[in-house]
């Protein structure tokens, strides 16, 4: 079983995806380790897309994936 996050419009960015658990422990972390050096909307936003591709991941593993996932990107815009 694969869980699915809902696309985001592009004015959703800031709003906080709560349908998905992997998403919302992984946002919420993020957020406080990254507060001052990104805005919290990119956060949001590569979080999603994170969860977007490992979408055929064992569902189990997702929160630890997306997280990884996103906490290296995140790092790539901080440099």
């Amino acid at each position: 079983m694969t869980l699915t996050v809902p696309p985001s419009s592009p004015d959703s960015s800031s709003e906080l995806p709560c349908s998905d658990p992997a998403v919302q422990q992984a946002v919420d972390r993020l957020r406080g380790e990254y507060a001052g050096r990104v805005r919290p909307q990119l956060v949001v936003r590569v979080v999603r897309e994170s969860r977007r591709d490992l979408g055929g991941s064992p569902v189990g593993a997702l929160p630890e994936l997306v997280e990884r996932l996103a906490r290296y990107r995140l790092g790539m815009h901080v440099g």
